[in-house]
């Protein structure tokens, strides 16, 4: 089917810190790093602006709206092109199913080079864009080939989450994290894999900061800052990890450990039987998330519905 009909998903301009000043000419307000924050809004507005002119030239019915606005479903579109990065292409999966493919624009890459230069200065990471299949160098030959036919869209495996037997209406892309609310608290719960056709698995008992299961593409992410396995782009099964575990001392603490962080395969789910007072379940971050209560029970499994996207090459090789 050819697309006619494109949105166009913006990351606002207001996600740096506010120039407040200090006493003490703290180096946080140091003209250095201030211009440096409106460089990096001034490469984001010239990258819009460039993909605007790009699709005003092809034969294509377009909206443009910013990621805050986002409420409502996304429809009655062929094509979802997102710029800014990693977070705002996830902002715009809570609003899609599978009919709808979402195309990433990352609209300031970190330079390597620069980072390492200003490391004792300050953080010069730019915008994150593992997802994004383009940059604004690219950007017209990757519509290009959108638009013929010639670049396919890659189904990626979703979350799904039923808090005591109903299911939540929201699916992650990245991961989910089941943890209390304040991060100085502990999070009590027990897990354990379940499926339809074999015996359940051991009941694992926790006290830790939290449980995060990640799809495939969150495995990158922040599980893979925690000591997670990096795993294949299209592969369908789940990764969990217990957050900072509180272990029992004595002989046993190995084996505890590896109960710690697993795998929950096609067809599986992890089942999590909640015992702290208060506790939230977040989708792909802070923003979105389902209060938990104790004796709540949460069943996860990767069998939301999938979000094709069109994924950089390398992560198809």
């Amino acid at each position: 089917m050819a697309m006619r009909r494109v949105l166009l998903l913006l990351k606002p301009f207001d996600v740096y810190p506010p120039r407040l000043g200090a006493a003490n000419g703290d180096n946080i307000t140091s003209s250095k790093i201030l211009n440096y924050l409106d460089d990096r809004c001034r490469v984001h507005e010239e990258t819009i602006n460039h993909c605007k002119k790009i699709i005003q030239r092809k034969n294509l019915e377009w909206d443009i709206i910013m990621r805050n606005n986002l409420s409502h479903q996304i429809r009655n579109v062929d094509l979802v092109i997102t710029i800014g990065g990693d977070g705002t292409l996830l902002k715009a999966s809570h609003f899609l199913d599978d009919s709808v493919p979402v195309l990433g624009v990352n609209s300031d890459p970190t330079n390597l080079q620069e980072v390492e230069e200003m490391s004792e200065e300050f953080d010069a990471t730019r915008s994150t864009g593992y997802l994004c299949a383009t940059t604004k160098c690219n950007f017209e030959q990757v519509l290009d080939e959108v638009l013929e036919g010639k670049k396919n869209p890659t189904e990626l495996s979703r979350i799904s989450v039923k808090l005591n037997g109903s299911k939540l209406p929201a699916y992650a892309l990245n991961d989910i994290l089941i943890a209390h609310p304040c991060p100085a608290s502990v999070s009590r719960f027990s897990f354990r894999i379940k499926s339809k056709s074999l015996n359940p698995s051991n009941l694992v008992n926790c006290r830790s900061s939290g449980l995060r299961i990640a799809t495939s593409a969150g495995s990158t992410a922040a599980m893979q800052s925690a000591g997670g396995i990096p795993m294949q782009i299209s592969n369908p099964d789940l990764q969990y990890m217990v957050r900072e575990p509180i272990l029992p001392a004595g002989d046993n603490i190995n084996i505890n450990n590896k109960l710690m962080h697993g795998f929950v395969k096609k067809g599986e789910f992890i089942c999590v039987y909640w015992y702290s007072q208060e506790g939230r379940i977040y989708f792909d971050g802070s923003h979105v998330f389902y209060p938990i209560r104790n004796g709540d029970v949460a069943e996860v499994a990767s069998d939301g519905p999938a979000l094709n996207v069109f994924l950089p090459e390398y992560l198809l090789q």
